[in-house]
Formats: C-alpha cells, structure tokens, sequence
C-alpha cells in the first residue's frame, strides 16, 4: 500500500467510525459485514460488545470468556434483543473459525500480547485494550506479528479513542 492509499483510507476509516458507522459504508471493506468476536465479555469486553452492535456493517458474532454463566448470560441478553452469537471459552476455537475477520479483546491484561500474536497468526485483525503488553519484548512481539501476517492491530485508551 502507498502513502497516499494508506493516508485516504485511513481518513475516511476514522471518518465513518466518527460518524459511528463502519469504514464498510464507504466502500471500505471485502465484503458485506465485519464479523466479530469479543473476548473477555464480563467487563471492559461487554462494553466493546455493545459499542460494536451500534454500527453499521458490523455483526459480533461471537463470544469467549472462560466463565461458562457469564457467556450464557451475555448470549441471552443478546439473543433478546435479536442478536444470535456461538459462545466459546477456549479463545483458540474462536481463532479456527474462517468467517471471524475481527477479535475485539477486553480479557485480563496478561492475556493481551499472546491473545494478539495468536490472533494475528490466524489472520484476524485485532484490537485489544490496555495495557497493550506488560513490557516492550511483548510489544514488539505484537508489532512484529502484525506485520508478518499484515494484520491490523490497533489500542485504545478511551479518552483517545472514542468520540
């Protein structure tokens, strides 16, 4: 990708995500949708779940968190307001699944740097909550695995990163 393509897409991606619609309303993305998994859904998680089903384009389609009640809970509410998701507690089963484009990852953060390489080894995008790593070796590991399967990785802070 060249400068110009990067700083275009960038530009209307941040634009459509301002105007809390997915960078697919304009013509951004492969195809009709951005599926989704979230993990870690008790907390942090739960409100990337519901920031995520406002909008346009995008569907969570899947759940993981090692709390099997947690899960069931969430995947009703969910299911009550007409939103079907599978629910998974080894995150790897979410990681074998084709039509996951996206891991969103609000899990403890000693889980961040790995969850991240293994995502980005499976071909997801991902963005993960802070702390992004607990040290630099970690986060070069995440940069470096982004790069080798050219991934999108991408951290928040929430005074930064939402409207």
């Amino acid at each position: 990708m060249d400068r110009r393509t990067f700083v275009t897409t960038g530009i209307a991606a941040g634009t459509a995500l301002a105007l809390g619609k997915s960078p697919l309303a304009f013509g951004l993305g492969r195809a009709d949708e951005i599926r989704v998994a979230v993990a870690g859904i008790r907390s942090r998680g739960w409100a990337h779940v519901q920031g995520l089903n406002r909008l346009e384009g995008v569907r969570v389609v899947a759940l993981c968190d090692v709390d099997q009640r947690i899960l069931e809970n969430r995947q009703r509410e969910l299911a009550e307001k007409g939103t079907e998701t599978q629910i998974y507690r080894d995150f790897r089963d979410v990681l074998a699944r084709d039509d996951i484009d996206v891991v969103s990852l609000g899990t403890p953060n000693h889980w961040h740097a790995m969850q991240t390489v293994w995502a980005c080894a499976a071909g997801k995008d991902v963005y993960v909550e802070k702390p992004v790593s607990h040290n630099v070796r970690e986060g070069r590991l995440m940069v470096e695995a982004a790069k080798r399967h050219g991934r999108i990785v991408q951290t928040g802070t929430q005074s930064r990163s939402s409207s």
